[in-house]
């Protein structure tokens, strides 16, 4: 049976859903001495989740610096504290690999960040947002792209809180884990999708905000074959 997917996900719709977490272990790095050890370890794995967290500013004109990177394989995720660390030798290590699979959404944003705390040469990343329209997804955000594969929500809740506390509470921990963690989910799920076409694409067309159409595509091997895709 193939999957259902739309080219935009209800935002309304994902209130309703079930809220998806990261089911495994989160490590806080607050020195620099142990993103040696964090980096070595996360660089034996083959696919890593990539996000970043900055403490919110609620005046015009002023925006702090990134506090934290989250960097998940799929059982283990890393928070390192960058207000405490500092962008470490190894830490640039990380972001520079070519060799691991590096997963990001809306990454350019996040290097934009990183590179305001040091110089880098960023290494190979797939950006999300340019991968999920190859099944016809035209949603660019994490918390849309997810629901729309896995309905499931991924909560925002703690988006907006202070990232340079002196200890991260759980719920801010959990949080970042989740966002680098789902974003190697997705990509799974995308790759399964585009290689085997076990999906069926139902376009939502906004008209008025109480009214919508649908129109649904499904991947035959004709449909493929045509080009429209």
């Amino acid at each position: 049976m193939k999957k259902k997917i739309f080219n935009k996900f209800d935002k309304h719709a994902i209130n309703e859903l079930p809220r998806v977490l990261f089911p495994g272990r989160i490590v806080t790095i607050l020195t620099p001495g142990e993103t040696e050890k964090a980096v070595n370890y996360l660089l034996d794995s083959d696919i890593l989740g990539f996000d970043t967290e900055t403490r919110p500013v609620f005046r015009r004109g002023k925006q702090n610096k990134v506090s934290l990177l989250q960097v998940c394989n799929r059982e283990i995720c890393f928070l390192f504290r960058l207000n405490r660390t500092g962008l470490t030798p190894a830490i640039i290590r990380l972001l520079e690999d070519t060799r691991v699979t590096k997963i990001g959404l809306s990454w350019h944003d996040d290097l934009l960040g990183l590179h305001k705390l040091g110089d880098f040469e960023a290494g190979s990343f797939v950006e999300l947002q340019n991968l999920a329209p190859k099944i016809g997804i035209e949603d660019k955000s994490l918390q849309k792209i997810y629901a729309n594969l896995f309905h499931q929500k991924i909560s925002k809740s703690q988006r907006l809180t202070n990232w340079e506390a002196d200890v991260l509470k759980d719920s801010q921990k959990l949080y970042a884990a989740t966002d680098a963690w789902t974003c190697i989910q997705i990509y799974d799920e995308l790759q399964r999708l585009i290689s085997t076409r076990e999906y069926e694409l139902e376009k939502v067309t906004e008209l008025v905000p109480e009214e919508k159409t649908i129109v649904t595509e499904t991947h035959t091997e004709e449909y493929i074959q045509n080009g429209k895709l």
